[in-house]
């Protein structure tokens, strides 16, 4: 299907600080990957461990756990005509429930969680489906004004069969009102692509007494295909 510029941001968003000085000021220039970029590696369950797709655990102490409201986040990875993908490896990271990254070049004040990590992974089933258990994260401020905030988000990265097979987006919350109020997101010019973006609460999946579920269904490519930060016009 032919890329729809209409639904990509332009690669100079003025209210988008730091584009001023990423986007290009030269023409497009494609480079052609290599054998190995395109053929390995094949990412197989044997490099999973049993924790890895749960945040809450997967870097606490034993008997701990991450600090934060938990919830789960799951959803499908499909194609463009719906089919689900299976197999395919997918990564999450994200800040914890006070916005901080753990990230030695994090500016942020709020204290970090020991307990917590903020990445995981998994590979979806046979039906194309994953699940991540975590905390809920926060807003943080970012220096792109005097009183700035991104939204509360959790990046994914989908790969294919080798490293040049990668997408990566972020999930933002339903109801979060700090979403139209950030640059980053606005700059999509088309509201549709932002919404498909934007995780509603799943009260069906949701655990009583223990956590909230958020669905996020990425689709890869085509008219309904997700943004995806690093290749717009999908797979």
């Amino acid at each position: 299907m032919a890329r729809d510029w209409t639904r990509q941001p332009p690669a100079l968003a003025p209210a988008y600080k730091t584009s001023r000085t990423r986007s290009p000021t030269r023409g497009k220039v494609t480079m052609p990957s290599t054998p190995s970029e395109e053929t390995g590696p094949v990412f197989g369950h044997d490099i999973l461990g049993p924790l890895d797709n749960d945040l809450m655990v997967n870097h606490a102490a034993p008997g701990q756990t991450a600090i934060g409201p938990r919830i789960i986040v799951h959803g499908q990875v499909r194609d463009e005509t719906g089919r689900a993908v299976p197999h395919t490896l997918v990564e999450v990271w994200q800040a914890n429930a006070g916005g901080r990254y753990r990230h030695k070049s994090e500016g942020y004040l709020a204290p970090l969680d020991p307990n917590f990590g903020g990445c995981g992974r998994t590979i979806t089933d046979h039906d194309g489906r994953y699940v991540f258990r975590t905390v809920m994260p926060a807003p943080y401020p970012w220096p792109n004004g005097a009183n700035a905030w991104r939204p509360a988000h959790i990046h994914f990265s989908v790969f294919g069969h080798s490293f040049a097979q990668r997408l990566i987006t972020q999930m933002y919350f339903e109801g979060d009102p700090l979403i139209w109020r950030c640059p980053i997101v606005t700059a999509i010019p088309d509201r549709a692509a932002i919404e498909r973006l934007i995780a509603p609460l799943d009260m069906q999946a949701t655990v009583p007494m223990d956590a909230r579920a958020y669905r996020f269904d990425i689709t890869l490519r085509g008219r309904h295909a997700h943004y995806f930060e690093n290749r717009p016009e999908g797979t």
